[in-house]
């Protein structure tokens, strides 16, 4: 790198993770998404797991709690949090995604969907409404508790 233009400098690990994802899908376009989605999906799972083993409990209301303390207040806001429903607004992508792509954006949320399926023992579904990646003002991410069957 010694010798080159000094480009801007990742801030902390995700922007650098972000960096390199934005490299490789630049470089092999939507090939590399299901690699992308296969690695932060794992990432993703590994965190919830830990997440779950300190959580009292594993309902929505307490994921999210605990999903919501490891943001910065001036970026994503918490909309709505219930053991049935967690909506967050994010004004910036941590990753550095904004104005790449959707299909981009919605494999490196991988990361959040496992967590969150590991840390619910499977209930919590994402839904991405809205993504800085596809020129959205915000990323609004919903999850919600997937219906449980009829166990009569």
């Amino acid at each position: 790198m010694s010798g080159q233009k000094e480009k801007t400098l990742p801030k902390n690990a995700t922007e650098a993770q972000g960096l390199l994802i934005k490299a490789v899908y630049e470089k092999y376009g939507s090939e590399a998404l299901p690699l992308i989605e296969e690695a932060l999906g794992r990432q993703g799972r590994a965190l919830g797991l830990r997440a779950k083993s300190k959580l009292p409990d594993n309902r929505l209301s307490s994921v999210g709690a605990a999903f919501a303390k490891n943001f910065d207040p001036s970026t994503v806001d918490v909309v709505a949090l219930s053991d049935d429903f967690f909506h967050i607004r994010g004004k910036s992508c941590p990753f550095g995604l904004k104005n790449t792509s959707r299909e981009l954006c919605e494999a490196v949320m991988a990361i959040d969907r496992e967590y969150f399926l590991a840390a619910t023992d499977g209930r919590a579904l994402l839904m991405i409404e809205t993504t800085r990646a596809e020129g959205g003002e915000f990323c609004n991410t919903v999850y919600n508790i997937a219906p449980q069957p009829d166990k009569r």
